[in-house]
């Protein structure tokens, strides 16, 4: 038995409410590229998570990832600091840390 498609998104909101944004999955990003390129639906999905796969290497190695049309992907180091306790106001050492930073392309910005 086939899956049933997730339902569209609601084309008119009530004004003043804000819904919860639609959240797209790897296996939906799969579905539709397989559909679109004539692919399995599990080659599709190899290929997603391949991509994952090769993305997270790279970024270990400290590489930026530049995908064109999409953005750039790197490593940023956050150095350690002195922050507070909210609850309590007290001083506390927050340690260095490593974040990934995207910084996405013009194309990308125009679109959305």
């Amino acid at each position: 038995m086939p899956k049933a498609a997730p339902p569209a998104p609601a084309a008119a909101k009530k004004p003043g409410k804000s819904a919860a944004p639609v959240t797209v999955t790897m296996k939906q990003m799969a579905a539709e590229l397989a559909e679109k390129h004539d692919l399995a639906k599990k080659d599709a999905e190899a290929i997603l998570a391949d991509l994952v796969t090769v993305t997270t290497r790279h970024l270990k190695k400290g590489a930026r990832l530049r995908l064109a049309g999409l953005g750039i992907l790197q490593v940023r180091h956050r150095a350690a600091r002195m922050g507070r306790n909210p609850a309590t106001g007290e001083p506390i050492k927050i340690k260095a840390s490593k974040k990934i930073a995207f910084r996405p392309a013009k194309e990308l910005k125009e679109a959305v």
